[in-house]
Protein backbone atom coordinates (compact mmCIF):
# COMPACT_ATOMS: atom_id res chain seq x y z
CA UNK A 1 0.00 0.00 0.00
CA UNK A 2 1.40 3.32 -1.12
CA UNK A 3 -0.12 6.77 -0.06
CA UNK A 4 -2.18 8.53 -3.32
CA UNK A 5 -1.42 11.65 -3.06
CA UNK A 6 1.99 11.82 -2.59
CA UNK A 7 3.54 15.04 -4.39
CA UNK A 8 7.23 13.74 -5.12
CA UNK A 9 7.99 12.93 -8.98
CA UNK A 10 11.76 12.31 -8.85
CA UNK A 11 13.03 9.05 -7.84
CA UNK A 12 16.36 8.49 -6.45
CA UNK A 13 17.60 5.09 -5.90
CA UNK A 14 20.34 4.53 -2.85
CA UNK A 15 21.84 1.36 -3.74
CA UNK A 16 19.00 -0.83 -4.88
CA UNK A 17 16.32 0.47 -2.56
CA UNK A 18 14.31 3.56 -4.83
CA UNK A 19 12.96 6.49 -2.96
CA UNK A 20 10.01 8.73 -4.60
CA UNK A 21 6.42 8.71 -5.79
CA UNK A 22 7.04 5.13 -7.17
CA UNK A 23 8.16 3.51 -4.63
CA UNK A 24 6.84 2.90 -0.59
CA UNK A 25 7.96 5.57 1.89
CA UNK A 26 10.97 4.42 3.30
CA UNK A 27 12.28 4.12 6.96
CA UNK A 28 15.74 4.89 8.11
CA UNK A 29 17.61 5.34 10.85
CA UNK A 30 21.18 5.45 12.37
CA UNK A 31 23.84 3.86 14.47
CA UNK A 32 25.41 4.78 17.71
CA UNK A 33 28.67 3.09 17.85
CA UNK A 34 31.61 4.81 17.31
CA UNK A 35 31.93 3.81 13.45
CA UNK A 36 36.19 3.29 13.67
CA UNK A 37 34.60 0.31 16.13
CA UNK A 38 34.07 -2.27 13.08
CA UNK A 39 33.02 -5.20 14.71
CA UNK A 40 29.98 -3.22 17.11
CA UNK A 41 29.31 -1.27 14.10
CA UNK A 42 28.59 -4.27 12.08
CA UNK A 43 26.70 -5.48 14.49
CA UNK A 44 24.00 -2.55 15.34
CA UNK A 45 23.80 -1.96 11.25
CA UNK A 46 22.65 -5.61 11.11
CA UNK A 47 20.10 -5.45 13.91
CA UNK A 48 18.77 -2.34 12.82
CA UNK A 49 18.31 -3.63 8.86
CA UNK A 50 16.92 -7.01 10.18
CA UNK A 51 14.15 -4.87 12.82
CA UNK A 52 12.92 -3.31 9.61
CA UNK A 53 15.52 -0.21 8.73
CA UNK A 54 15.42 -0.11 5.12
CA UNK A 55 18.48 2.31 4.91
CA UNK A 56 20.76 2.71 7.79
CA UNK A 57 23.27 5.65 8.20
CA UNK A 58 26.66 5.67 10.02
CA UNK A 59 28.80 8.53 11.14
CA UNK A 60 32.05 9.27 9.21
CA UNK A 61 33.54 12.23 11.55
CA UNK A 62 37.06 11.31 11.13
CA UNK A 63 39.96 9.01 9.46
CA UNK A 64 39.53 5.82 11.78
CA UNK A 65 35.83 6.16 10.87
CA UNK A 66 36.61 6.74 7.14
CA UNK A 67 38.97 3.63 7.11
CA UNK A 68 36.52 1.42 9.06
CA UNK A 69 33.80 1.92 6.48
CA UNK A 70 34.99 -0.43 3.57
CA UNK A 71 35.74 -2.98 6.06
CA UNK A 72 31.76 -2.60 7.64
CA UNK A 73 30.35 -2.63 4.52
CA UNK A 74 32.01 -5.57 3.15
CA UNK A 75 31.05 -7.47 6.33
CA UNK A 76 27.31 -6.96 6.59
CA UNK A 77 27.07 -7.72 2.80
CA UNK A 78 29.00 -11.17 3.47
CA UNK A 79 26.21 -11.66 6.36
CA UNK A 80 24.07 -11.17 3.55
CA UNK A 81 22.29 -7.63 4.69
CA UNK A 82 21.79 -5.64 1.68
CA UNK A 83 20.42 -2.56 3.06
CA UNK A 84 21.87 0.87 2.02
CA UNK A 85 24.42 2.65 4.17
CA UNK A 86 25.10 6.24 4.21
CA UNK A 87 27.72 7.94 5.24
CA UNK A 88 27.22 10.81 7.99
CA UNK A 89 29.42 13.80 6.48
CA UNK A 90 30.25 16.96 9.04
CA UNK A 91 32.68 19.85 8.60
CA UNK A 92 35.46 17.72 7.29
CA UNK A 93 33.24 15.77 4.64
CA UNK A 94 35.32 17.02 1.83
CA UNK A 95 38.74 16.11 2.91
CA UNK A 96 37.83 12.80 4.38
CA UNK A 97 35.79 11.50 0.42
CA UNK A 98 38.80 13.12 -1.09
CA UNK A 99 41.72 11.26 1.43
CA UNK A 100 40.03 7.96 1.94
CA UNK A 101 38.66 6.96 -1.78
CA UNK A 102 37.48 3.14 -0.58
CA UNK A 103 35.32 4.76 1.79
CA UNK A 104 33.70 7.37 -0.79
CA UNK A 105 33.17 4.01 -3.12
CA UNK A 106 31.61 1.81 -0.34
CA UNK A 107 29.05 4.30 0.87
CA UNK A 108 25.75 4.11 -1.50
CA UNK A 109 24.64 7.81 -0.28
CA UNK A 110 26.36 11.40 1.22
CA UNK A 111 24.52 12.78 3.68
CA UNK A 112 25.79 16.70 3.80
CA UNK A 113 24.31 19.51 5.82
CA UNK A 114 25.17 22.90 4.54
CA UNK A 115 25.49 24.57 7.79
CA UNK A 116 28.38 22.35 8.57
CA UNK A 117 30.24 22.55 5.31
CA UNK A 118 32.83 25.64 6.11
CA UNK A 119 31.75 29.36 5.94
CA UNK A 120 32.37 31.98 3.44
CA UNK A 121 34.40 31.66 0.65
CA UNK A 122 35.32 28.10 2.02
CA UNK A 123 31.29 26.82 2.19
CA UNK A 124 31.34 26.87 -1.68
CA UNK A 125 34.66 25.30 -1.94
CA UNK A 126 34.18 22.76 0.38
CA UNK A 127 30.55 22.36 -0.88
CA UNK A 128 31.72 21.58 -4.97
CA UNK A 129 34.52 19.49 -3.61
CA UNK A 130 31.35 16.66 -2.43
CA UNK A 131 29.68 17.11 -4.87
CA UNK A 132 32.26 16.52 -7.11
CA UNK A 133 33.35 13.68 -5.52
CA UNK A 134 29.58 11.92 -5.65
CA UNK A 135 29.80 12.66 -9.53
CA UNK A 136 32.58 10.94 -9.81
CA UNK A 137 31.62 7.97 -7.93
CA UNK A 138 27.59 8.50 -8.78
CA UNK A 139 26.60 8.53 -5.58
CA UNK A 140 23.22 10.28 -4.16
CA UNK A 141 23.58 12.81 -1.71
CA UNK A 142 20.95 14.27 0.97
CA UNK A 143 20.94 17.97 1.43
CA UNK A 144 20.30 18.17 5.08
CA UNK A 145 19.34 21.52 6.98
CA UNK A 146 19.25 20.97 10.83
CA UNK A 147 17.19 23.34 12.81
CA UNK A 148 19.81 23.46 15.19
CA UNK A 149 22.77 23.86 12.93
CA UNK A 150 21.47 26.67 10.04
CA UNK A 151 24.05 28.75 8.39
CA UNK A 152 24.58 31.37 10.42
CA UNK A 153 25.96 34.35 8.22
CA UNK A 154 22.53 33.10 6.10
CA UNK A 155 20.45 33.62 8.97
CA UNK A 156 21.86 37.25 10.19
CA UNK A 157 21.79 38.36 6.64
CA UNK A 158 17.87 37.39 6.49
CA UNK A 159 17.65 38.30 9.68
CA UNK A 160 18.93 41.84 9.24
CA UNK A 161 17.22 42.38 5.65
CA UNK A 162 14.11 41.69 6.89
CA UNK A 163 14.55 44.30 9.68
CA UNK A 164 15.16 47.27 7.08
CA UNK A 165 11.67 46.14 5.31
CA UNK A 166 8.80 48.53 5.90
CA UNK A 167 6.23 45.84 7.03
CA UNK A 168 8.79 43.25 8.27
CA UNK A 169 7.46 39.37 8.69
CA UNK A 170 8.15 37.82 12.31
CA UNK A 171 11.50 36.49 13.52
CA UNK A 172 9.88 32.87 13.42
CA UNK A 173 9.02 33.05 9.48
CA UNK A 174 12.44 34.74 8.39
CA UNK A 175 14.04 31.39 10.38
CA UNK A 176 12.13 28.80 9.08
CA UNK A 177 11.87 30.86 5.26
CA UNK A 178 15.88 30.77 6.00
CA UNK A 179 15.87 26.76 6.25
CA UNK A 180 14.22 26.69 2.90
CA UNK A 181 16.34 28.51 1.32
CA UNK A 182 19.76 27.09 2.68
CA UNK A 183 18.15 23.67 1.06
CA UNK A 184 17.10 24.70 -2.20
CA UNK A 185 19.72 26.78 -3.09
CA UNK A 186 22.26 23.72 -1.98
CA UNK A 187 20.34 21.27 -4.08
CA UNK A 188 20.21 24.22 -6.90
CA UNK A 189 24.24 24.49 -6.49
CA UNK A 190 24.16 20.74 -6.64
CA UNK A 191 22.32 20.61 -9.95
CA UNK A 192 24.61 23.05 -11.23
CA UNK A 193 27.84 21.43 -10.76
CA UNK A 194 26.35 18.76 -12.54
CA UNK A 195 24.61 16.46 -10.16
CA UNK A 196 21.61 15.34 -11.73
CA UNK A 197 17.78 15.63 -9.45
CA UNK A 198 17.60 11.89 -9.32
CA UNK A 199 20.52 11.82 -7.73
CA UNK A 200 19.17 14.61 -4.78
CA UNK A 201 17.33 14.14 -1.88
CA UNK A 202 16.36 17.08 0.45
CA UNK A 203 15.69 17.37 4.41
CA UNK A 204 14.94 20.10 6.67
CA UNK A 205 14.40 19.02 10.32
CA UNK A 206 13.51 20.71 13.44
CA UNK A 207 13.09 19.80 17.26
CA UNK A 208 9.91 21.82 17.71
CA UNK A 209 6.94 19.85 15.77
CA UNK A 210 5.10 23.03 14.81
CA UNK A 211 8.38 24.53 13.31
CA UNK A 212 8.93 20.94 11.93
CA UNK A 213 5.22 20.60 9.78
CA UNK A 214 5.73 24.06 8.65
CA UNK A 215 9.14 24.01 7.48
CA UNK A 216 8.17 20.94 5.34
CA UNK A 217 4.82 22.35 4.08
CA UNK A 218 6.66 25.04 3.07
CA UNK A 219 9.55 23.03 0.95
CA UNK A 220 7.16 20.89 -0.52
CA UNK A 221 5.53 23.64 -2.09
CA UNK A 222 8.62 24.82 -3.87
CA UNK A 223 10.12 21.62 -5.00
CA UNK A 224 9.92 18.11 -6.48
CA UNK A 225 12.49 16.56 -5.11
CA UNK A 226 12.50 13.53 -2.61
CA UNK A 227 12.06 14.66 1.24
CA UNK A 228 13.26 13.31 4.16
CA UNK A 229 11.64 13.91 7.13
CA UNK A 230 11.57 13.88 11.05
CA UNK A 231 12.40 15.86 13.97
CA UNK A 232 16.14 16.80 14.74
CA UNK A 233 15.85 15.29 18.05
CA UNK A 234 12.46 14.02 19.75
CA UNK A 235 13.63 13.16 23.28
CA UNK A 236 13.32 10.25 25.37
CA UNK A 237 10.80 7.49 25.92
CA UNK A 238 6.64 8.65 25.73
CA UNK A 239 6.70 12.05 24.89
CA UNK A 240 9.68 11.53 22.30
CA UNK A 241 7.50 8.60 20.49
CA UNK A 242 4.21 11.40 20.66
CA UNK A 243 6.21 14.63 19.23
CA UNK A 244 7.47 12.52 16.44
CA UNK A 245 4.14 10.96 15.62
CA UNK A 246 2.14 14.26 15.67
CA UNK A 247 4.95 16.06 13.62
CA UNK A 248 5.12 13.07 11.06
CA UNK A 249 1.87 12.46 10.56
CA UNK A 250 0.59 16.20 10.30
CA UNK A 251 3.56 16.31 7.43
CA UNK A 252 2.44 12.67 5.85
CA UNK A 253 -1.12 13.35 5.43
CA UNK A 254 -0.50 16.32 3.07
CA UNK A 255 1.70 13.71 0.44
CA UNK A 256 4.85 14.67 1.87
CA UNK A 257 7.36 12.62 2.79
CA UNK A 258 9.53 9.92 1.21
CA UNK A 259 11.60 8.48 3.65
CA UNK A 260 11.72 8.88 7.30
CA UNK A 261 13.47 8.46 10.99
CA UNK A 262 12.07 8.61 14.45
CA UNK A 263 14.75 10.20 16.27
CA UNK A 264 14.30 8.84 19.82
CA UNK A 265 17.21 8.88 23.01
CA UNK A 266 17.90 5.58 23.67
CA UNK A 267 17.63 4.41 27.90
CA UNK A 268 19.14 1.51 29.12
CA UNK A 269 15.94 -0.28 28.91
CA UNK A 270 15.50 0.10 25.14
CA UNK A 271 16.63 -0.59 22.21
CA UNK A 272 18.05 1.43 19.32
CA UNK A 273 15.33 -0.53 16.95
CA UNK A 274 13.10 1.15 19.03
CA UNK A 275 13.32 3.83 16.91
CA UNK A 276 12.40 1.56 13.82
CA UNK A 277 9.32 0.12 15.65
CA UNK A 278 7.67 3.29 16.04
CA UNK A 279 8.13 4.48 12.35
CA UNK A 280 6.91 1.38 11.20
CA UNK A 281 3.86 1.49 13.31
CA UNK A 282 3.66 5.64 12.20
CA UNK A 283 3.26 4.66 8.74
CA UNK A 284 0.86 1.40 8.66
CA UNK A 285 -1.44 3.41 11.48
CA UNK A 286 -1.50 6.11 8.50
CA UNK A 287 -2.75 3.19 6.00
CA UNK A 288 0.62 4.43 3.96
CA UNK A 289 2.42 1.50 4.24
CA UNK A 290 1.84 -2.20 5.69
CA UNK A 291 4.32 -4.03 7.22
CA UNK A 292 2.93 -6.49 9.24
CA UNK A 293 -0.58 -7.80 10.05
CA UNK A 294 -2.61 -5.06 12.28
CA UNK A 295 -3.61 -6.73 15.49
CA UNK A 296 -6.95 -5.02 17.29
CA UNK A 297 -7.04 -5.72 21.26
CA UNK A 298 -8.91 -4.15 23.33
CA UNK A 299 -7.01 -2.82 26.46
CA UNK A 300 -9.08 -4.82 29.19
CA UNK A 301 -11.40 -3.77 32.33
CA UNK A 302 -13.13 -5.38 34.69
CA UNK A 303 -15.11 -7.97 33.00
CA UNK A 304 -12.27 -9.75 31.37
CA UNK A 305 -9.81 -12.17 32.64
CA UNK A 306 -7.16 -9.31 32.26
CA UNK A 307 -4.08 -11.34 33.04
CA UNK A 308 -4.76 -14.53 31.25
CA UNK A 309 -6.02 -12.03 27.90
CA UNK A 310 -2.89 -9.52 28.63
CA UNK A 311 -0.12 -13.36 28.06
CA UNK A 312 -2.66 -14.11 24.99
CA UNK A 313 -2.54 -10.95 23.38
CA UNK A 314 1.55 -10.79 24.05
CA UNK A 315 1.89 -14.55 22.47
CA UNK A 316 -0.18 -13.49 19.53
CA UNK A 317 2.03 -10.70 18.67
CA UNK A 318 4.75 -12.28 19.10
CA UNK A 319 3.57 -14.90 17.31
CA UNK A 320 2.63 -13.05 13.93
CA UNK A 321 6.25 -11.40 14.04
CA UNK A 322 7.95 -14.39 14.35
CA UNK A 323 6.21 -15.82 11.55
CA UNK A 324 4.93 -12.81 9.17
CA UNK A 325 8.20 -13.23 6.58
CA UNK A 326 6.91 -17.13 6.10
CA UNK A 327 2.97 -15.92 5.48
CA UNK A 328 4.36 -12.93 3.19
CA UNK A 329 5.85 -15.76 0.78
CA UNK A 330 2.58 -17.82 0.63
CA UNK A 331 0.41 -14.53 0.28
CA UNK A 332 1.92 -10.89 -1.04
CA UNK A 333 -0.63 -9.37 0.27
CA UNK A 334 -0.81 -10.59 4.08
CA UNK A 335 0.35 -8.01 6.18
CA UNK A 336 -2.49 -6.16 5.26
CA UNK A 337 -4.55 -8.72 6.85
CA UNK A 338 -6.32 -7.97 10.14
CA UNK A 339 -6.07 -9.75 13.17
CA UNK A 340 -8.32 -9.42 17.01
CA UNK A 341 -7.97 -10.32 20.18
CA UNK A 342 -10.96 -9.42 22.33
CA UNK A 343 -11.64 -9.76 25.99
CA UNK A 344 -15.42 -10.05 26.55
CA UNK A 345 -19.13 -9.88 24.70
CA UNK A 346 -19.05 -5.85 24.57
CA UNK A 347 -17.54 -4.93 21.88
CA UNK A 348 -15.97 -8.34 20.96
CA UNK A 349 -17.96 -9.94 18.40
CA UNK A 350 -18.36 -6.56 16.45
CA UNK A 351 -14.16 -6.32 16.33
CA UNK A 352 -14.07 -9.52 15.25
CA UNK A 353 -16.34 -10.04 12.53
CA UNK A 354 -14.77 -6.89 10.89
CA UNK A 355 -11.02 -8.37 11.46
CA UNK A 356 -9.80 -11.29 8.87
CA UNK A 357 -9.07 -13.79 11.71
CA UNK A 358 -10.53 -13.14 15.64
CA UNK A 359 -10.48 -14.64 18.60
CA UNK A 360 -13.38 -13.45 20.55
CA UNK A 361 -13.40 -14.28 24.81
CA UNK A 362 -16.40 -14.53 26.73
CA UNK A 363 -15.43 -12.22 29.40
CA UNK A 364 -15.14 -12.83 33.41
CA UNK A 365 -18.41 -13.85 33.97
CA UNK A 366 -19.84 -15.69 31.25
CA UNK A 367 -19.38 -19.15 30.19
CA UNK A 368 -15.68 -20.14 29.94
CA UNK A 369 -15.35 -20.69 25.91
CA UNK A 370 -13.48 -18.10 22.97
CA UNK A 371 -14.96 -17.71 20.11
CA UNK A 372 -12.86 -17.71 16.68
CA UNK A 373 -14.04 -15.75 13.70
CA UNK A 374 -12.58 -15.99 10.48
CA UNK A 375 -13.60 -13.49 7.67
CA UNK A 376 -16.55 -12.35 9.51
CA UNK A 377 -18.43 -15.61 9.97
CA UNK A 378 -17.75 -17.81 13.24
CA UNK A 379 -15.61 -20.54 12.44
CA UNK A 380 -15.23 -22.65 15.74
CA UNK A 381 -15.40 -22.16 19.54
CA UNK A 382 -12.34 -23.06 21.47
CA UNK A 383 -12.90 -24.63 24.92
CA UNK A 384 -10.31 -25.87 27.39
CA UNK A 385 -7.84 -23.95 29.79
CA UNK A 386 -6.28 -20.44 28.61
CA UNK A 387 -3.44 -22.36 27.67
CA UNK A 388 -5.06 -24.42 24.85
CA UNK A 389 -6.95 -22.36 23.82
CA UNK A 390 -4.01 -19.78 23.31
CA UNK A 391 -2.54 -22.77 21.39
CA UNK A 392 -5.30 -23.81 19.40
CA UNK A 393 -5.60 -20.20 18.10
CA UNK A 394 -2.05 -19.63 17.14
CA UNK A 395 -2.69 -23.05 15.13
CA UNK A 396 -5.60 -21.62 12.78
CA UNK A 397 -3.90 -18.97 13.01
CA UNK A 398 -0.98 -20.27 10.75
CA UNK A 399 -2.84 -22.04 9.06
CA UNK A 400 -5.28 -19.18 8.07
CA UNK A 401 -2.08 -17.56 6.60
CA UNK A 402 -0.82 -20.33 5.33
CA UNK A 403 -3.81 -21.27 2.82
CA UNK A 404 -4.62 -17.55 2.18
CA UNK A 405 -3.62 -17.31 -1.17
CA UNK A 406 -5.96 -20.10 -2.14
CA UNK A 407 -8.81 -18.04 -0.66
Amino acid sequence: MTHSIRRTTHSVFVGTVGIGSKFPIRVQSMTNTDTADIAATTAQIIELAQAGSEIVRCTVNNDAAALAVPEIIKRIRDSGCTAPIVGDFHYNGHVLLKKYVACAVALDKYRINPGNVGGGILHDKNFSEIISIAREFDKPIRIGVNGGSLDSELLTRNMATNAGLKNPISARDVYINSLVESALSSATRACDLGLCGDKIIVSIKASDVATCVEVNRRLAALCSYPLHIGLTEAGVAVPAIVSSTVAMSKILAGGIGDTIRVSLTPTQSTKRTQEIDVARAILQSLGLVDFIPRVTSCPGCGRAENLAFQRVVSRVNEFVSSRIEVWKKIDSRACEKKIAVMGCVVNGPGESRNADIALSFPGRSEEPRAIVFIDGNVARTLIGTVDQIEADFLSMLDLYFLTSSTK
